[in-house]
């Protein structure tokens, strides 16, 4: 598993050795945010005897063929990526590092691992552009050619690089386009984290889009519940398979700031801020195709998502009140 300390990798990780996997976890604990999360993350894995940490950079191709051919690995989930639409406009070459030379280098792995199983890897709900709602959710099989930003243009072409590999060397493949992951041990990035630290701190909150974006905010646990269903559900040995992987319940950022408040026990002062280049108005994950094949069904409110995500940032970052 690339990206095991990140977010959705240490929460899929520990799902997996729950139900007696052997997981071997790759980072490269990098400094997008603080790498001290990471680090707090991995320490999780301590006590479990089914679980290896190895540092190094999916970009490093010998490194990550290396890492497959030792342990025998025939099923990779790659989460592994430069995150982030913002950070993308002034960090442009760490998008084309990580998420292209990295994504290119576990496929070159993988298409040289005997008997190899199943690919899945992580996109985005970025890839669909700018959109606004049309009483439906966005389909796997809309135009995704107008990425609004870098980060949502390496996205796609993961995914065509992903159906090359599989037309090719065929091997099966199915690339996830996640919609607005949050919840406990999150991304300190992330509009919810960073408005929690902001409104216990007594700090304005920046609310962009003049507050009229909407995303599809989807539980972390609700996230893996599908990851892992695609994992153990392969498609056929010559397909690259994309999926969606959401909500199917979009909410307004004001919604989620009052909700936020709420869990919170206070008010947050509002600066009302313009839509940022490369932002784009809504999500919405029309999960159809991923229910069909695995049952997937998120369980987990905003409100209840919430509320577990600021018991655990209390806890973790010791705030008192």
């Amino acid at each position: 598993m690339t990206g095991a300390a990140g977010f959705i990798g240490h929460a899929t990780a520990h799902r997996l050795l729950a139900r007696g996997e052997q997981v071997i976890g790759l980072d490269n604990f990098n400094d997008y945010y603080d790498p001290a999360l990471k680090r707090a993350r991995a320490a999780t894995f301590q006590s479990c005897p089914g679980f290896r940490m190895i540092e190094a950079d999916i970009a490093d191709p010998g490194a990550v063929a290396a890492i497959m051919r030792e342990h025998g690995i025939v099923r990779v989930v790659h989460l592994a990526a430069q995150a982030g639409v913002r950070y993308s406009l002034d960090h442009p070459f760490s998008y084309e590092r990580s998420n292209l030379a990295g994504h290119l280098a576990v496929l070159e792995a993988c298409r040289h691992a005997p008997d190899f199983a199943h690919l899945v890897y992580a996109s985005s709900s970025s890839v669909y552009g700018s959109r606004t709602f049309s009483g439906a959710g966005f389909r796997e099989d809309d135009a995704v050619d107008k990425p609004a930003s870098l980060y949502a243009a390496t996205k796609r072409a993961c995914e065509l690089m992903s159906e090359s590999y599989a037309s090719l060397y065929g091997f099966p493949q199915t690339g996830l386009r996640f919609f607005t992951v949050y919840g406990p041990w999150g991304r300190p990035d992330m509009a919810y984290f960073s408005f929690t630290r902001r409104i216990l701190a007594g700090e304005p909150i920046e609310v962009y889009g003049e507050g009229a974006m909407a995303r599809d905010f989807t539980y972390v646990d609700d996230i893996v519940d599908g990851l892992v269903g695609a994992l153990d559900h392969p498609p056929p040995a010559n397909e690259n398979r994309i999926l969606n992987i959401g909500d199917n319940k979009p909410v307004g950022l004001m919604d989620m700031i009052e909700i936020l408040e709420t869990v919170l026990g206070r008010r947050a002062e509002k600066l009302m801020r313009p839509m940022q280049p490369g932002d784009v108005p809504a999500t919405w994950a029309d999960i159809s195709k991923l229910r069909d094949l695995t049952g997937y069904q998120p369980k987990v409110m905003l409100a209840e998502g919430l509320h577990r995500f600021a018991a655990w940032y209390r806890d973790f970052y010791m705030v008192v009140g």
